[in-house]
């Protein structure tokens, strides 16, 4: 179970100044290219799955690496989600030949996901969704592992403030309250990054 503390910002000069205060916590920053998968008669979203391919470039580095990983049952409540998930590591080479043709992800043969896919939602042929990017900041601050979004959709950008955590409600009152402290204006998130890319706008 995946259980993460996720606010909102409202723009772009609230995720500077954000981006600006944490800038001596920062660990890395990451470029993600989210692509996603359903299965031919909707098998996965009318059971409120996701399976996504995430490729992940370290900036600074060379480093390249590729997710595949399967969410299920969402559930995000007062700023705080609730997810199964499970994640296995991917050649990026696989996982592009992937996108372009689907029907190569269910061939895999040594992955507990394409397996759980197959078996548990009944998929027997895949379409590719398309996805969108989104820009990571990593930070280690106050002992949790912050990470500030920009996420660019093909209608929209979105900013958010992510934090995995074992407890969500001590550190969701951390985050607001450094939020408040600063004059930084956030909402709690009350859908996925794959909701609002499936709805086609961003949240109002």
């Amino acid at each position: 179970m995946e259980v993460e503390v996720k606010v909102r910002l409202p723009d772009s000069t609230s995720h500077q100044k954000l981006s600006t205060l944490l800038s001596p916590f920062h660990t890395k920053t990451l470029l993600q290219e989210n692509v996603f998968f359903d299965g031919s008669d909707s098998q996965l979203s009318s059971n409120l799955a996701v399976l996504r391919l995430r490729f992940i470039t370290i900036t600074a580095t060379t480093t390249n690496h590729c997710v595949l990983s399967l969410k299920a049952k969402p559930v995000i409540s007062q700023g705080i989600s609730r997810a199964q998930e499970l994640e296995e590591p991917m050649d990026p080479t696989l996982g592009r030949a992937c996108i372009a043709e689907p029907w190569r992800l269910l061939s895999v043969t040594d992955s507990v996901i394409v397996e759980r896919v197959k078996q548990e939602f009944g998929v027997s042929g895949l379409v590719c969704l398309g996805g969108f990017r989104n820009v990571r900041s990593v930070y280690d601050w106050q002992g949790l592992k912050i990470e500030v979004d920009e996420t660019n959709f093909d209608f929209g950008t979105c900013y958010e403030v992510e934090c995995e955590t074992d407890d969500p409600e001590r550190d969701k009152k951390v985050i607001e309250r450094f939020l408040e402290d600063n004059g930084i204006g956030f909402e709690y998130s009350q859908v996925s990054k794959f909701a609002v890319f499936w709805s086609g706008k961003l949240p109002l």
